[in-house]
């Protein structure tokens, strides 16, 4: 038996946020799932945090200096929420018991587009 695809018009509208990270420790994609996760759970909770259909598509290693290691990274989020995603990653301060910097650098409603932020 084979699935339907969704008609365009009852899939969820996203968006997708290109940002720039940089911490004191080496990390990998699946660390910024936690530390993106985390972020908007201790900020909006469980409940709200369900709803911004959070992804991770993309997941760049920029640079390596002697005080941080630089990444970027393509976050997808539902339309409506882009306010609270972005809010709840700028409170995200530390991982492990290092510093970190989370910030958004781009909003677009495809990937193709947010990439040229990279």
């Amino acid at each position: 038996m084979k699935l339907k695809v969704l008609p365009p018009t009852l899939r969820k509208n996203n968006r997708y946020l290109t940002l720039d990270i940089k911490i004191e420790n080496d990390i990998d994609k699946d660390d910024l799932v936690g530390i993106i996760w985390d972020a908007c759970i201790r900020f909006k909770g469980e409940c709200n945090t369900s709803n911004f259909n959070l992804w991770v598509m993309k997941f760049y290693e920029i640079e390596k200096t002697e005080e941080y290691y630089h990444y970027k990274a393509i976050l997808r989020c539902q339309r409506g929420f882009v306010d609270e995603v972005r809010s709840s990653l700028a409170l995200a301060a530390k991982y492990n018991g290092k510093k970190i910097s989370i910030s958004t650098i781009g909003l677009s409603g495809t990937i193709k587009a947010s990439q040229k932020y990279i």
